[in-house]
């Protein structure tokens, strides 16, 4: 590849100004409500314009600065870029250290045969760690990542092209049972009330639903009123589903990479290399649970959440799908035959069901408690709220309590440890057992008197830090050190009971 400067495409500047007539848009029906009060509507319509037309010239100049400044070069060694006007910027990545590119593009871009182009070290190191190039060619981008990934991939690297998976679509039957769902439907009643608070009119839409609701209780018209919320969510979920994973695939490149494609208005493009990849997570939410779905995200290094990135986690590999299709996709990620998920797990002691039952309780009873105390100190109604609080409350926290007990477990699956928890959002991980560089045993009081104990791995990869939770104390330290043997081992000692076992020393 020849050394030699490029600069951004120049319909970077079209991009740029359409984005800046969209902000303007947005921003002149309120300001139009807000000038409007004080002077002829023509006057405000005109002061907007006006404002409109200064932001979107001002915004452009300073776009023609940026990229008259702007260049960029990738060398056999090094990919350096400099920008800047009054503080200049010299950025410089070497090429062996380069661990991802990947390309964004937004509806406009696309039109425009534009992308964005990230570069990145997979180090955790803020934005030092990546360049990004904002715009170029869609053939540029391509060129970019093809060369800059094949230069960092290693000759032992024979990874055979191959489709792991496609789009089926009838994935989205699980789009409107996510949690996304009932927040859309929130954000929709709260932009109405919004809207209609800008042009003053917010008293007449909560009399207009009361006279909807005239002749029905104040309950059920608060019933009803989630119900349409719910509904609406979960129409803008199916809608974000459709353009988050549309056009998705997930392929296998030869030099051992793997390469994720979605989005139907935003095109996304993200590259992730094997050597990178310490295990998956198979990712439960409750929702998707109950209808036997899951989906995969990638436990690797260097996957940090981008700051800019508004189009979900990197780490994604696979939406929610039948989990059997799930651990399917799962293996074929990690190169096993097998699905390591699939491996059947311990259960923990029954002093874990009971901790949770506590906690379950707890988080009832407080605050019953605290209300029970200022209704006898300032009115009776706060007392009979407290009832009503736990006769609602306490049947829905005991079930969830004994389900996050269920999904207690942890275990060994060939070169993989695993371990799950959580009810609401249960989730198990498939660890490389390599890539285990410590353990961490906590034991708090309440869990000494319990006789039981969490264990954490800890890795360079993902979150950085997995739990076996609430397990028993032999159990616990006993799966640490046949998981990874040696790494525990110096900080144990035997103790010679009738029933050997391990206790930390």
């Amino acid at each position: 590849m020849s050394e030699e400067w490029r600069r951004l495409d120049p319909r970077t500047l079209l991009a740029g100004a359409a984005v800046l007539c969209g902000v303007a848009g947005g921003a002149a029906l309120p300001a139009v409500a807000g000038l409007a009060g004080g002077r002829p509507l023509w006057q405000a319509v005109a002061w907007v314009l006006a404002g409109a037309a200064a932001l979107v010239l001002a915004g452009t100049a300073a776009d023609w600065v940026r990229l008259r400044r702007t260049r960029y070069r990738v060398g056999p060694e090094r990919v350096d870029l400099h920008t800047g006007l009054l503080l200049l910027k010299r950025r410089s990545l070497a090429r062996e250290r380069i661990r991802s590119v990947d390309l964004t593009a937004n509806p406009l871009q696309r039109v425009l045969g534009l992308v964005k182009v990230r570069i990145g070290t997979g180090e955790h190191t803020g934005g030092e760690s990546t360049l990004a190039l904002d715009l170029v060619t869609r053939a540029e981008g391509e060129r970019l990542r093809r060369e800059l990934l094949a230069r960092a991939a290693h000759p032992e690297d024979t990874g055979d092209d191959s489709t792991l998976a496609t789009l089926d679509p009838r994935w989205i039957r699980y789009a409107p049972v996510s949690f996304v769902a009932p927040a859309l439907g929130g954000a929709a009643a709260g932009a109405v009330m919004q809207v209609s608070d800008w042009f003053g009119a917010q008293g007449k839409v909560i009399d207009w639903i009361g006279d909807c609701f005239q002749g029905v209780s104040v309950t059920w018209m608060i019933l009803d009123l989630l119900l349409l919320a719910t509904a609406a969510g979960a129409v803008g979920a199916l809608g974000l589903w459709v353009e988050m994973w549309w056009n998705y695939r997930l392929e296998r490149e030869p030099g051992g990479t793997l390469r994720l494609r979605r989005g139907l208005f935003t095109a996304r493009s993200v590259t992730l290399e094997e050597r990178r990849l310490r295990g998956i997570e198979l990712v439960e939410p409750l929702g998707a649970r109950l209808f036997g779905a899951a989906r995969v995200d990638a436990v690797a290094t260097g996957l940090a959440q981008d700051d800019d990135d508004k189009h979900g986690d990197l780490k994604n590999l696979l939406p929610a799908v039948p989990r059997e299709h799930a651990e399917r996709v799962a293996a074929q990620v990690l190169g096993e035959p097998v699905p390591p998920t699939a491996a059947p797990l311990a259960a923990h002691p029954r002093a874990a069901r009971t901790r949770r039952l506590r906690w379950a309780l707890w988080s009832v009873l407080g605050p019953a408690a605290l209300l029970a105390v200022l209704g006898a100190l300032l009115t009776p109604v706060l007392v009979y709220v407290a009832a009503g609080w736990v006769l609602v409350l306490t049947p829905v926290a005991v079930p969830f309590a004994l389900d996050a007990y269920r999904g207690l477990g942890h275990g060994v699956s060939g070169a993989y440890l695993l371990t799950r928890s959580g009810t609401v959002r249960r989730t198990t991980v498939a660890l490389q057992r390599s890539g285990v560089i410590g353990w961490t045993v906590k034991r708090s009081y309440f869990q000494r008197r319990a006789g039981v104990l969490t264990v954490t791995a800890t890795t360079a990869a993902g979150e950085g830090a997995y739990d076996v939770l609430d397990a028993g104390e032999s159990q616990g330290l006993l799966f640490a050190a046949e998981a990874v043997p040696g790494l525990l081992t110096p900080f144990l000692e035997p103790v010679h009971t009738p029933e050997a076992r391990l206790t930390d020393g």
